[in-house]
């Protein structure tokens, strides 16, 4: 099975790239929904998160508070790289075991969709990668209306991620994103068909949902 890689910034588009992907009928391993996996109540890993960084990341019910976790290590560097030694091992752990569990059931293709997946140091594993990018006044844009957040706060968490010029140096097909849902959608699939043909699979074994219009190319 071919497992490629799926990346982009703070509302830039990635998550609905993924979904179009998985509305074609692709299975795509979503890393930040591992995450969460890796420290459900309970877990190893939420035990240790919670040695690490202290009760108060604990919500009422005995869960991981995510967002508590992120003001956190938002301005403290060596706090963030002792969760994410916490965490990402066992994401990784997660994603091989469900890239295994898909090629024993016959897939050929999947797409390991990830946050940070080059600032991990991993794209070479995940090729071809795309990334999806915006301007950074539309992220802006797209990030305050939908987490009803600060402009500055989110210009900041922009301004703290690896910028999105070095990601798109570093891959192999780059997904702009400054227009419409319906663009973004067009643009994945001009992709997608591009990277079945590089890994030798026909890309009618995904067809595009009714309302969409599939060009082979």
């Amino acid at each position: 099975m071919h497992l490629f890689g799926l990346t982009g910034g703070i509302a830039s588009g990635k998550s609905a790239v993924g979904r179009r992907l998985r509305a074609r009928g692709l299975p795509v391993i979503d890393a930040d929904l591992l995450a969460r996996e890796a420290v459900l109540r309970g877990s190893d890993g939420l035990r240790e998160v919670v040695l690490a960084l202290g009760d108060d990341v604990l919500a009422a019910d005995g869960t991981l508070d995510r967002k508590k976790v992120a003001a956190i290590v938002f301005d403290d560097p060596a706090k963030r790289r002792v969760l994410e030694r916490i965490v990402h091992p066992r994401v990784t752990a997660l994603t091989m075991k469900r890239a295994g569990e898909l090629a024993a059931a016959g897939e050929p293709l999947a797409c390991y969709e990830a946050a940070l997946l080059v600032e991990n140091g991993v794209a070479d594993a995940f090729r071809p990668l795309v990334v999806v990018a915006a301007e950074e006044d539309v992220q802006v844009r797209r990030a305050v209306a939908r987490d009803a957040a600060d402009e500055a706060d989110v210009r900041a968490r922009i301004r703290a991620q690896m910028p999105l010029a070095s990601k798109t140096a570093l891959a192999d097909f780059v997904i702009q994103n400054d227009g419409t849902l319906a663009d973004l959608e067009a643009k994945t699939d001009e992709v997608f068909a591009a990277i079945c043909r590089r890994a030798g699979v026909d890309v009618t074994r995904y067809p595009i949902p009714p309302s969409g219009k599939l060009d082979l190319g």
